[in-house]
């Protein structure tokens, strides 16, 4: 069996050296222009489309690879900021478990973010991909299968030619064969001629068809599945970049919720640092109006005015007002400074005018245009002329606006309380943000 199996080998071997050498001789005589070559324009138009397709799905493969390596980096540098933000967030700090909580939900975010992009767009490229190597070789094969079908074809048109011109010799005398053999043989001779050249006939013709039997058979399952492949692209790209969109909104989305609940708080933690900031400048003795002047040369504890627009929309939300806290402590300045103020402003007060205590001033010496009070917990410059200049501890009588289309967000209408009392007019009014009081 061993013995069997070594001769089937070699002359496998054997015939398929002899193909090679077959195809070279044909491929040479074809460039020599000595043979013709067997032309589809129609089938070389499709291997060019899908060379093409191949070409771009390769590059589209390749790129979302360095897209998904993109995202693997993200997400590590995320889970690192966010475990450097744990280690130095105090445990006494306001919303430790939460912070804690985000960044482990932000590592599970990361991780379905890759795995789905994994499943839903880099599986379905690469099993689009797969198909291509086997149509390739089944191409190349075509091409293969195409020269045996022309040498084939030369030869049998090569055994036809030369049959007829035996046919031709053979019909003459056989002036040689008569001289040396005797009559009886001269007929066996000629038989024996004729059927040599009919065997080499038959078996071209025979060796011919096959050839053609195969390369037909491969042709038309190429025929059939080239066009179709080329339209497959077009689902494949719908898919993969439908999915990524998809996945990365919906990624964004739920990355901008966690972010939000993070933004909140800090803003808390800084909000209670400002309000440890404001009990501890109580305990030192300081007062509210110079601590109000210490928060407005920093600049940066005390509330930002609203844009204003006289022309259009307002350009932003006003921030937020000062926390309660802070207003409590406001508060229990005021009370102190209000137990001992008044001696002093009606030592202050002109000698013909009567002493006022802001405070102190009842609703019905209000005139009816005023729709509430307000008291000013922060000190705020004005920067227009249509602005009143305000200090912490002022009490505003807030008035409608003559336009509520003029009116900002955030911006208030406004006369002192102190102006009020001493005029009786409304003359000296002014916007103001209203985010720098308080509503009694």
């Amino acid at each position: 069996m061993a013995e069997v199996g070594k001769g089937v080998n070699a002359g496998k071997l054997a015939s398929n050296v002899q193909k090679r050498i077959t195809r070279a001789q044909e491929k040479v005589l074809q460039k020599l222009g000595k043979a013709d070559e067997t032309k589809d324009t129609a089938f070389e138009e499709e291997v060019a489309k899908f060379n093409k397709q191949l070409a771009d799905g390769t590059k589209l493969q390749k790129d979302l690879k360095a897209y998904m390596t993109a995202v693997n980096t993200m997400h590590e540098c995320s889970k690192r900021l966010h475990d450097c933000l744990a280690e130095m967030y105090d445990p006494e700090w306001f919303g430790k478990e939460e912070v804690d909580s985000i960044a482990e939900d932000t590592d599970l975010l990361w991780q379905d973010f890759h795995q789905k992009l994994v499943d839903n767009a880099l599986i379905s490229m690469d099993t689009y991909l797969a198909q291509f190597p086997d149509i390739k070789a089944r191409i190349a094969k075509r091409e293969r299968k195409l020269v045996d079908f022309d040498s084939a074809r030369h030869h049998f048109a090569s055994i036809q030619k030369s049959k007829k011109k035996d046919e031709a010799k053979i019909a003459k005398p056989l002036a040689l064969v008569e001289k040396a053999a005797p009559g009886w043989a001269q007929g066996i001779i000629t038989a024996h001629q004729i059927a040599q050249t009919n065997l080499s006939r038959n078996q071209a013709e025979e060796e011919l068809g096959r050839a053609q039997k195969v390369f037909e058979e491969i042709n038309y399952d190429l025929q059939e599945e080239l066009p179709t492949l080329w339209d497959s692209r077009v689902g494949i790209y719908v898919n993969t970049f439908q999915s990524v969109a998809g996945l990365e909104k919906n990624f964004h989305r739920d990355m901008g919720k966690l972010n939000q609940n993070l933004t909140d708080i800090m803003t808390k933690l800084d909000e209670q640092r400002l309000a440890k900031k404001g009990v501890t400048t109580a305990s030192t003795g300081k007062s509210e109006e110079a601590a109000n002047h210490n928060l407005s040369e920093s600049g940066s504890d005390a509330p930002k005015s609203p844009a204003k627009s006289r022309e259009g929309p307002p350009v932003s939300r006003p921030p937020r007002p000062a926390s309660s806290q802070e207003v409590k402590q406001d508060n229990i300045i005021n009370l102190l400074e209000d137990a001992v103020v008044p001696d002093i402003n009606i030592s202050t007060q002109p000698q013909n005018e009567a002493p006022t205590v802001t405070n102190g001033s009842s609703d019905a010496e209000l005139p009816p245009s005023v729709i509430y009070k307000v008291k000013v917990v922060h000190d705020y410059g004005a920067t227009d002329s249509d602005e009143l200049d305000l200090k912490a501890g002022d009490i505003v009588l807030v008035l409608p606006f003559a336009n509520p289309d003029e009116q900002d967000e955030g911006w208030l209408m406004g006369v002192k309380e102190s102006h009020w009392l001493q005029n009786k007019n409304l003359l000296v009014k002014g916007v103001f943000p209203e985010n720098f009081t308080q509503k009694l």
